[in-house]
């Protein structure tokens, strides 16, 4: 049984483990995407919302306790500088994970990860959101309601010309 085991420790020692998920969180705060296996992005995406959470407040406690994490200046200042206003407004779910191809020398899973908010590609092919309505038709009602007044109004501008 695998009762409070949620940490997948990828075949490494802990000290490895930080290490590389540091090394891979300040490469994608650099880069704004990698590529690889799925394991180490499911791993990573643990490791790297908090810290994208805690940059949207900018003052030094949360810059040190950011740095402790990825020990990486540039990555920081990056990171508080321009990534966190671009994902200000987000809720949460700073990061998306593509699958991809299996690699070709030992068949593993792997992935590309990015940060969600500079995929230009995405964020610029996606169709105007519908409405939801609810389907006991008050809305229905309240929409015919305003066109019949908005009309009323228009007839009301034609007739004083």
């Amino acid at each position: 049984m695998r009762h409070g085991k949620k940490i997948n420790h990828l075949g490494r020692t802990a000290s490895h483990r930080d290490a590389m998920l540091s090394n891979m969180a300040s490469s994608l705060i650099l880069h704004k995407r990698i590529t690889t296996t799925v394991a180490k992005a499911k791993a990573l995406r643990k490791y790297v919302e908090p810290l994208l959470t805690k940059s949207k407040l900018d003052n030094t406690h949360s810059r040190r306790t950011v740095f402790s994490y990825l020990q990486n200046k540039e990555s920081v200042k990056i990171l508080f500088d321009e990534v966190s206003q671009k994902i200000a407004s987000r809720p949460g779910g700073y990061t998306r994970i593509i699958k991809l191809d299996n690699r070709l020398g030992d068949n593993a899973k792997m992935c590309m990860m990015e940060l969600v908010d500079y995929n230009m590609l995405m964020l610029t092919d996606k169709p105007a959101k519908k409405t939801r309505r609810s389907r006991r038709g008050k809305g229905k009602a309240k929409e015919t309601a305003t066109d019949v007044e908005t009309a009323s109004v228009i007839e009301g501008k034609d007739a004083e010309s």
